[in-house]
């Protein structure tokens, strides 16, 4: 449940804060997220591995839009 927080409150900073800063603190979630999929590929469901590529892919897209609206 504390991570959940954690990741709840990081990401509602981030899109706050916005900018580079923001864009640093939602790599620092893609990065997270990264990591736990890739140390949990193997045991996924195929369902469950896109809908979280899909997740990630989003965060990425929101990363990239924060610095290019600079």
């Amino acid at each position: 449940m504390a991570v959940f927080v954690v990741v709840i409150a990081v990401f509602a900073v981030a899109m706050v804060v916005r900018g580079p800063v923001g864009a640093a603190l939602l790599a620092v979630l893609a990065a997270g997220i990264g990591v736990l999929l890739a140390a949990t590929w193997r045991v996924l469901s195929p369902a469950a591995r896109a809908g979280r590529v899909v997740i990630l892919g989003v965060l990425v897209a929101v990363i990239v839009s924060m610095l290019l609206a600079q």
